[in-house]
């Protein structure tokens, strides 16, 4: 039955992608949000639903049969106030998705601090390369795809699987309302400190996720992280094992490194497959893949099409996405935020283009990157690079002085190990920096979890309008 459902916060990923499935199933749907411009605003008025700008109770009016209330809303408020006052009935996105969506198929959940998306849409892109036609939603651009969701006819629910809280009124992690029948775990570490105190309250929320999952169900876990090492006896479900350690069930070997990608072969129970191709930078994305093809192995997907979907994957927007290449020159723009993201990201990098001088421009952004606490972790994860270049600390007031990060303390513990590293400014500034010192066959790595104030296309618009012709010689 149709309803008329409204969003408070309509305009994040994730609730934008959650109203436009509500409205191919025929409901109703108005929303609301301070920040109403493109590309949400776009995909929104494609969806043909209705968007508010700026928050007000009259949006209510006439009340919708349900609210659906974004994480980022809090008490204060007008419209959360005035659904209160109201007795309106609300649910949080993930347990809208749970009521719509989830409930009655066989939910395939992504999760852990690291790859989650990545290997959730190879997954998708997997199931549906086999014409099992899933559904999915995931917190970023399958390129396969198009869009970062998608209702298919078929049993399976492809979901990434996010340990961040759910509302204001529902701290828990998203991930327990998936009903998950099938885990992939990559990885548990220390992440999302504003929501988290410490490391043990990280690994009691994925202690919980994995005692959700039923006893006919499947964990397929990475056996190279000793803390999920020390979580495997809890689960009641199988357990199938993937990792480089001789003691994981199914073991990627990778046999040859190429700028396209890696060739690898899985060995499970004595037995050889391959070779496989994944166009994919380092070994984590190796062992992403390794985790997908044990999962779709259980799905009943034959080692020949999971092999095809693999080397037709066209991986996730923002995640290692060239943004150009022309003139020796190769401009990547990549999502890796935490310390553990960026040295992986970056070691791939090195990894496919190992003749070739890396350059990281990072941008520290989210609550956690931000924090002291991870400030001798940022100084080794940029070993990788043979030049480094930071932006100046995002929204810095948003962490109590006494537990920020200090920017200088990286700089200085990077420049000890004689590697170039700069602080600079973004924009023109930016730009401007790296166009001066760059050399024939550099490569540019930009990573930042948000918009980066726009800088890789910046960078490229300023390379083009220079028509700079990049000099043999070090320019430093």
């Amino acid at each position: 039955m149709s309803q008329h459902i409204h969003f408070i916060g309509i305009c994040g990923t994730g609730m934008a992608a959650l109203a436009g499935m509500l409205k191919q199933r025929g409901h109703k749907i108005t929303g609301s949000d301070l920040n109403v411009y493109p590309p949400m605003s776009t995909f929104l008025e494609q969806q043909q639903i209705s968007v508010y700008q700026g928050f007000a109770a009259k949006h209510l009016q006439p009340h919708p049969e349900l609210v659906i209330v974004g994480n980022a809303m809090s008490r204060g408020n007008p419209e959360v106030e005035y659904m209160l006052d109201n007795g309106l009935r609300f649910y949080s996105l993930p347990e809208a998705l749970k009521e719509f969506f989830i409930r009655g198929k066989y939910s395939c959940v992504v999760a852990g601090t690291h790859g989650k998306t990545t290997t959730s849409s190879l997954l998708a892109w997997t199931l549906e390369s086999a014409g099992l036609d899933p559904s999915f939603f995931i917190g970023g651009i399958p390129e396969n795809f198009g869009q970062g969701f998608k209702l298919g006819n078929g049993p399976q629910f492809v979901l990434e699987g996010d340990e961040y809280d759910s509302a204001f009124f529902d701290k828990g992690s998203k991930f327990f309302h998936y009903l998950p029948n099938l885990v992939i775990l990559n990885n548990i570490e220390y992440d999302h400190a504003d929501i988290f105190k410490n490391f043990e309250e990280v690994k009691t929320a994925f202690r919980r996720l994995i005692n959700i999952i039923p006893a006919n169900g499947y964990l397929i876990a990475c056996s190279d992280d000793p803390t999920m090492r020390e979580m495997l006896p809890r689960a009641f479900s199988k357990v199938l094992t993937f990792g480089v350690n001789a003691e994981a069930a199914w073991r990627p070997i990778i046999t040859r490194v190429q700028p396209e990608g890696n060739e690898y072969v899985i060995e499970h129970s004595g037995a050889k497959f391959g070779p496989l191709f994944i166009p994919l930078a380092g070994e984590h994305n190796v062992k992403n893949a390794t985790a997908v093809f044990a999962a779709a192995t259980q799905l009943g997907v034959s080692p020949e099409k999971i092999d095809a979907a693999f080397r037709t994957f066209r991986g996730v927007r923002r995640r290692l996405q060239i943004r150009y290449n022309e003139n020796d020159l190769l401009v990547l723009d990549d999502f890796a935020h935490h310390p553990t993201e960026v040295r992986e990201t970056l070691r791939g990098v090195k990894q496919r283009y190992p003749n070739r001088r890396l350059w990281a421009v990072f941008e520290p952004r989210t609550a956690s990157t931000k924090r002291k606490v991870f400030e001798d972790e940022y100084i080794r994860a940029f070993a990788p690079a043979d030049r480094v270049v930071f932006a100046p600390m995002h929204r810095p007031d948003k962490v109590p002085e006494a537990e920020r990060l200090s920017l200088e303390n990286v700089v200085a513990g990077i420049r000890r190990d004689g590697k170039a590293t700069d602080v600079v400014p973004t924009g023109a500034e930016m730009a401007n920096f790296i166009i001066h010192h760059i050399e024939r066959g550099d490569v540019i790595l930009f990573m930042s979890n948000g918009d980066f104030s726009g800088m890789p296309a910046l960078f490229i618009e300023k390379l083009a309008s220079q028509g700079k012709q990049i000099e043999e010689e070090d320019h430093d």
